[in-house]
């Protein structure tokens, strides 16, 4: 799909809960604590919408699982251990927000998987840890730019494009402290 592509909505909507299944990412559409507008829906497909948040609520808390998971490697040190903490801690921020949504949209919030399929054995350095964490990261980007157009609530579009950005700062923060360029183009494709 083109992001010059104009999609059905209800395709839109079908590719991204059938893609996002299938990332390792910390893919999560939020709402911004304290817009109580989003509390009471103006119309649209609240059931659809709650799918979609619940979508992103399930990798919040997958994203959340990795962090720690890293934190606890013994593999980083600080700075980079607070960062990552920190990092977590938006996650966490957005995975409550997310599950308050839901269920004011008359959801039921998924819980937490009590483990993860991480490939731990794969993180030998802290330079292991940070790509793990930039790829969950690029992957929540991904989803985000997908997610945007799909809601029916459009405050929940422009909540979604808010936390399309803090993940996109996370990604570039983690692509520095590897060296890399932290921003490696002019569109995220």
């Amino acid at each position: 799909m083109s992001f010059l592509a104009v999609p059905d909505p209800a395709a839109a909507r079908r590719f991204f809960l059938a893609r996002s299944g299938l990332m390792l990412s910390g893919a999560a559409v939020a709402l911004l604590a304290g817009k109580d507008v989003l509390a009471a829906r103006s119309g649209g497909d609240g059931a659809a919408d709650a799918d979609i948040l619940n979508t992103a609520l399930a990798s919040e808390h997958e994203a959340v699982a990795a962090y720690q998971a890293g934190a606890e490697s013994g593999l980083l040190q600080k700075p980079v251990l607070d960062l990552a903490l920190k990092f977590q801690g938006h996650h966490k921020a957005h995975a409550d927000v997310l599950a308050g949504t839901v269920t004011r949209l008359g959801g039921r919030p998924v819980a937490a998987k009590a483990k993860y399929a991480f490939p731990l054995e794969t993180l030998k350095s802290q330079d292991d840890v940070l790509r793990f964490a930039a790829g969950l990261e690029r992957g929540a980007v991904s989803a985000y730019v997908g997610a945007v157009p799909l809601f029916a609530e459009r405050d929940l579009s422009r909540a979604a494009a808010t936390i399309l950005a803090d993940e996109a700062m996370h990604w570039a923060v983690l692509r520095q402290a590897l060296g890399q360029d932290p921003v490696p183009g002019a569109f995220i494709g």
